[in-house]
Parts: structure tokens; C-alpha cells; sequence
């Protein structure tokens, strides 16, 4: 049987992200672990985060999953979901500035407040529903139409080094990446098991993604 793998580091969430995917992923099996023997079993794996980048970062490195992510990202279709999407880059400003595992080039910010004359109230953080662009067309993408609506919750976001990785944008103070991808690797800022339809889908395309683009 097929099986999807869930990194268990505890900052994640698990329970909502794994029967997100028990739901659309017809047969395939759902692992949430931290056993990387178990992990690398499966045939796709997903990187969740909620919280801060040192604490997961510490973490992964405490559980040894830091060595898995990157063992697997040579070979499994990822997919990096919220914090998980922000350790897949080079560094983070985030608590003083923190390496993380560096499989896109690029780092993470902070948004800038606001200006005060500003005709919306924005906020930071950057909480609740808004539209993703479409900047390329990616199996992950398919069957969601372009500027579908999803679910956020950060106050930093990715600043890829390379365009071409970048796979949607949003707009909130200014316009950021909130999806990329390479090769077998996808990440996404927004919360796809909070996402309702279009989250749903892009989950059902993840459970059936080859890691092509």
C-alpha cells in the first residue's frame, strides 16, 4: 500500500493536516512519525510547521529529521506546508537570524508594518483568507482555478533567490511568494487542511504527484 508521511517534530498541525489527508488520499496510507526509518518508506512526504523557525529548527536537528528532510529531498516527492515551507530556504531573519536547510536559495522576512496612512488596516500577522496567483502551471495546481482563496497565518514570509522557483504570490502589504517549487519539491505558505475546497484538491494532487512538474 502507498503511504504519505507526515514529519512529526511537535510544531505542527498534525491531527487536522493528517485527516485532511486520510480524506483525499483514497488507499494510500497516512504515517505521522518521527522515525526516519518509517519516513523514508513512504512515497511522499509532508514537512508541516506552525511557530518559530529556531524551535523547529532545534528540533529537527534534536530528532535527527533534519538529516531525513534532506535525505529525502534527493529522492520523494515534499511538500512543505506553513513553517515548513519557510525552513525548505537558506536562512531565516526570524529570532536573530537562523540557518535552516537550504533546499531553495533564498531567505525569510519579515513583513514591514504597515504604513499608518494606509488605506487598508493591514496587520501583522498576516491571518485569514486570501487569493494565490497562479505564476506557473504545476501538477499541484490542477483542477484549482487561479486566485482561488486560502488560509494564512504568519508574520514572515519567503523571499526566493530565483524567480523561477516561485509557483504563486499574494498580495498583503506588499506582493510575496506564497508558493514554490523545484524539481520534486513544493511548499506552500497558506494552510491547505484549513483551506476548505482548494486546499482540499491541492492535497488530492499532492497524493498523486510524481514529483514531475
Amino acid at each position: 500500500m502507498a503511504c504519505i508521511g507526515v514529519i512529526d517534530y511537535g510544531m505542527g498541525n498534525l491531527h487536522s493536516l493528517g485527516k485532511s489527508l486520510e480524506r483525499v488520499a483514497g488507499n494510500q496510507r497516512i504515517e505521522i512519525s518521527y522515525d526516519p526509518e518509517k519516513l523514508l518508506k513512504c512515497d511522499r512526504l509532508v514537512l508541516p510547521g506552525v511557530g518559530g523557525v529556531l524551535c523547529c529548527m532545534s528540533e529537527l536537528r534534536r530528532l535527527e529529521l533534519n538529516d531525513l528532510v534532506m535525505e529525502a529531498s534527493r529522492k520523494l516527492p515534499m511538500l512543505g506546508v506553513c513553517l515548513g515551507m519557510q525552513v525548505m530556504l537558506e536562512h531565516s531573519n526570524e529570532n536573530g537570524g537562523v540557518d535552516a536547510l537550504g533546499l531553495f536559495p533564498g531567505q525569510v522576512v519579515r513583513f514591514p508594518d504597515p504604513p499608518a496612512d494606509a488605506a487598508e488596516r493591514l496587520k501583522v500577522p498576516h491571518m485569514g483568507w486570501n487569493r494565490v496567483r497562479q505564476t506557473k502551471p504545476h501538477p499541484l495546481w490542477a483542477g484549482i482555478p487561479d486566485d482561488s482563496w486560502f488560509y494564512f497565518v504568519h508574520s514572515y514570509h519567503a523571499e526566493p533567490a530565483k524567480s523561477e522557483h516561485v509557483l504563486g504570490s499574494t498580495d498583503y502589504v506588499a506582493t510575496f511568494a506564497s508558493a514554490i517549487a523545484r524539481d520534486n519539491l513544493a511548499a506552500f505558505q497558506f494552510h491547505p487542511e484549513k483551506s476548505q475546497g482548494a486546499g482540499l484538491r491541492l492535497l488530492a494532487n499532492f497524493a498523486e504527484w510524481n514529483g514531475e512538474a
